[in-house]
């Protein structure tokens, strides 16, 4: 019994697509960290991204052994790659749950985690240079109070210097008021949309790379049984 070649070359079709959607994975959660610029700060509040960079790896890892076993017929590689598709399909649909579910929640796990940064004049000189970089860029004071995080000093990162935002007096003089913590929650949803979209566009073409490996790799079972 011959093996069905549309099913063989879709299979490997299908890898290739599945190969390169691992690299614009592993090539936004590049983006994403290099756009975070190492701040201590979003590092502390958005960990998730170096898991994304390891979900691009073993992507592409897969896609790999998916066209391996595609155009090699082997029943082993077909199997390992549909089980390691299986594994990730249920680990997105999980992530992908409760994503969708716990906004409010991932909000509150946000805030709980810088919140264990106060007070800022305790911490180490790295960690505030870090906050007053992300002050000046995100025209924001403080991390969950506003410019009462800081104590009694208030660094110049705070000074209000778009009179378009909001502000107050602390020390003599105009202060952004509005707590680092919005813009850390705002970046985490807008990048959490994305990873999201991309999540389900690989979890459907997960459910067509599942269906076409088992599908060659109970023909080539049959092919071997009949010409054993």
């Amino acid at each position: 019994m011959a093996v069905n070649k549309c099913i063989k070359y879709l299979l490997f079709l299908f890898n290739l697509l599945f190969w390169i959607s691992g690299c614009i994975i592993l090539g936004v959660s590049i983006y994403l960290k290099v756009s975070k610029n190492g701040n201590v700060i979003m590092d502390e509040a958005v960990p998730f991204v170096d898991l994304l960079i390891a979900v691009g790896v073993i992507i592409m890892v897969l896609g790999f052994l998916g066209c391996c076993g595609a155009i090699k017929e082997n029943r082993c590689m077909l199997i390992l790659f549909f089980i390691g598709l299986l594994l990730i399909f249920i680990l997105l649909l999980i992530a992908g749950i409760l994503g969708a579910v716990g906004e409010k929640k991932s909000q509150v796990w946000v805030k709980e985690s810088l919140a264990k940064l106060l007070p800022l004049k305790d911490q180490k000189p790295e960690v505030q240079t870090d906050l007053q970089k992300l002050e000046v860029e995100a025209k924001c004071c403080g991390l969950i109070n506003g410019p009462s995080d800081w104590g009694s000093t208030v660094p110049s990162s705070c000074d209000c210097v778009d009179t378009a935002q909001a502000c107050q007096s602390a020390n003599g003089r105009q202060v952004y008021s509005t707590p680092c913590v919005k813009f850390v929650t705002s970046f985490m949803e807008k990048n959490a949309i994305i990873a999201l979209g991309i999540a389900f566009g690989i979890a459907v073409l997960m459910l067509f790379g599942m269906a076409f490996a088992m599908t060659l790799y109970c023909q080539i079972g049959k092919r071997d049984a009949n010409t054993a």
